[in-house]
C-alpha cells in the first residue's frame, strides 16, 4: 500500500471517528440537559416543602380523616349515658330558670292568672320527674338515621369551615407547581409521578449509550497511535484530527452533569386517628451540576470571593487545556520560528504543571466521597419504625457521566502531549542524519 493511500485511509477513517465524536457529544449535552432539568422539576414538585412540610397538605389530610370519622360515628353505651345525662342537666336548667321567672312578682291580673293556671296545671315537681323520659326521648330522636345525618352534617359543615381558614401563604409556589404540571401535560403530582421516571430513565440510557460511543473513540484513536507508531506519514494528520476530538470530549465534560447530589425520604408513613398518612419520594435535596454550571453559579453570585473561584476555574480548568491542545496543533504544523516561541512551547508542553483539570477531578471525586459519607450518616439518623411512625430515608448520590467523560478528556490530553513529543523528537532526528548524509 502506497503512502498516499495509506495516509488518505487513516485520515477518512479518522475523520469519521471525529463526526461521530461530534454526534455522540451534541447528543450527550442534549440528553444530559434534558434529564437534569426534568430531574429539577421532579426535586421541585416532589420537594418535602411542598408535602410532608406542607400546611395545606396536612389540612387535606387530617380534615379527610376527621371526616371519614365522623361517617362511621356511632355513640356507645357510655356515650348515650352521658349524653341523656348532659340533656337532663341542659332540661333541669330550663326547668329552674322558668320556676324563676314565675316566683317573680306578677304585676296585673292577666299574669297573676297565667302564673296560678300553670304552677296549678303544670306542677314543678311532675315536670322534674318527667326529665329523664325527656332526655332519653330526645337522644333516641337525634340518634335516628335522618337526624344523626343532619348532624353530621352540621359538624361537617363547621369542620371545613374550620379546615378553610387553615392555609399557608403558598400562592406564588401553588402558581409554579400549576406551571410544572402544566408543562408536563399532567392533571396532578400522582400522574407526573407515574409519567416522569421513565422519560428520565431513558434519557440517561440515552446519555449513557453516547458516553460510551466517546469512550470507545477515544480508545480506537490510542489503539490507531499503537498500529501507526512506526508510520510517520500519517502521524500529523492523525495528531491533528485526535486533538480535535479531544477538544469534542471537553466540550462534553464541561456541559454534562459530573456529580448529583439527591437526599430524600423514599417513605414516610403516620398512623394517626386509626388512618394511614404516606408520604413517597421527599425530596430533602437536589443538586446536579455540570463544571459550566458551577462557574455560572460562582459569576452570578455577586461575591468578589465566588467571581475570584469563578474565574480561577475558568482559566486553570478551561482555558488552559483547550489553550494548551491549540498550542500542539499551531507547534506541530510551524516551522522552526514558530517553535522557538516561549509562549507556545509553555502552552504546548509545560501547561500542563498549571492546568487544574487533573485537580479539579480529584476535587469532585473526593466531594462524591464526602456528601456520600455525610449523607449516609445523617439519613440513617432519620430512619425510624415505630407503632404510628415509619420512614425510610434514602441517599442516591452519584458520580455523573460528565465526571467519567472529564477524566479521559485529561487522560487523553496527557498522552497527546507525549504523542507530541515523539513526533517532534523523532523530526528533529530524521533531519540531523539528512544533514549528515554526504550530497
Amino acid at each position: 500500500m502506497s503512502r498516499i493511500l495509506q495516509k488518505f485511509l487513516v485520515i477518512l477513517f479518522a475523520g469519521a471517528l471525529l463526526l461521530l465524536a461530534g454526534w455522540s457529544s451534541y447528543s450527550i449535552y442534549k440528553y444530559s440537559s434534558e434529564a437534569a432539568e426534568i430531574k429539577r422539576d421532579y426535586s421541585e414538585l416532589n420537594s418535602i416543602t411542598h408535602g410532608i412540610m406542607s400546611v395545606n397538605i396536612w389540612r387535606d389530610h387530617l380534615t379527610t380523616m376527621v371526616l371519614n370519622r365522623i361517617d362511621e360515628f356511632e355513640f356507645t353505651e357510655d356515650q348515650e349515658d352521658t349524653l341523656v345525662h348532659q340533656v337532663e342537666n341542659i332540661l333541669t336548667a330550663g326547668i329552674d330558670k322558668g320556676a324563676d321567672i314565675l316566683d317573680q312578682k306578677q304585676k296585673g291580673i292577666k299574669a297573676k292568672l297565667r302564673k296560678f293556671a300553670v304552677k296549678t296545671l303544670v306542677p314543678e315537681d311532675k315536670i322534674r320527674a318527667l326529665v329523664p323520659m325527656f332526655a332519653q326521648t330526645i337522644v333516641n330522636e337525634i340518634q335516628k338515621p335522618e337526624n344523626k345525618e343532619a348532624l353530621k352534617y352540621v359538624i361537617k359543615s363547621k369542620l371545613q369551615e374550620y379546615s378553610d381558614l387553615t392555609h399557608d401563604d403558598s400562592r406564588i409556589a401553588s402558581l409554579k407547581i400549576k406551571a410544572l404540571l402544566d408543562k408536563y401535560e399532567v392533571e396532578d403530582l400522582a400522574g407526573f409521578n407515574e409519567k416522569i421516571p421513565q422519560k428520565i430513565d431513558h434519557l440517561e440510557d440515552q446519555t449513557y449509550f453516547h458516553t460510551y460511543i466517546l469512550l470507545g473513540i477515544i480508545g480506537t484513536f490510542l489503539l490507531l497511535w499503537w498500529l501507526l507508531r512506526r508510520q510517520k506519514a500519517v502521524h500529523t494528520p492523525l495528531f491533528i484530527i485526535s486533538v480535535l476530538v479531544s477538544l469534542v470530549v471537553l466540550f462534553s465534560g464541561l456541559t454534562a452533569p459530573m456529580i448529583e447530589i439527591d437526599a430524600r425520604f423514599q417513605q414516610v408513613n403516620f398512623l394517626l386517628i386509626g388512618e394511614s398518612i404516606t408520604f413517597n419520594d421527599q425530596v430533602i435535596f437536589f443538586q446536579s451540576k455540570s463544571i459550566l454550571d458551577v462557574i455560572g453559579i460562582l459569576f452570578n453570585n455577586g461575591k468578589a470571593d465566588s467571581y475570584l473561584v469563578g474565574i480561577l476555574i475558568l482559566v486553570f480548568s478551561i482555558i488552559f487545556p483547550v489553550a494548551k491542545l491549540l498550542a500542539t496543533q499551531i507547534y506541530l504544523g510551524g516551522n522552526d520560528k514558530i517553535r522557538r516561541n516561549r509562549i507556545l512551547k509553555f502552552f504546548a508542553f509545560k501547561s500542563g504543571k498549571w492546568s487544574m483539570a487533573d485537580v479539579y477531578v480529584i476535587a469532585i471525586f473526593m466531594a462524591y466521597i464526602g456528601f456520600q459519607g455525610i449523607l449516609d450518616n445523617q439519613l440513617s439518623l432519620l430512619n425510624m419504625e415505630t407503632d404510628s411512625l415509619v420512614s425510610i430515608s434514602t441517599n442516591k448520590t452519584s458520580l455523573q457521566p460528565g465526571f467519567l467523560i472529564f477524566i479521559v478528556f485529561v487522560l487523553f490530553s496527557l498522552i497527546l502531549s507525549t504523542i507530541l513529543k515523539r513526533i517532534t523528537s523523532l523530526e528533529k532526528k530524521n533531519i540531523k542524519q539528512e544533514k549528515q548524509i554526504p550530497v
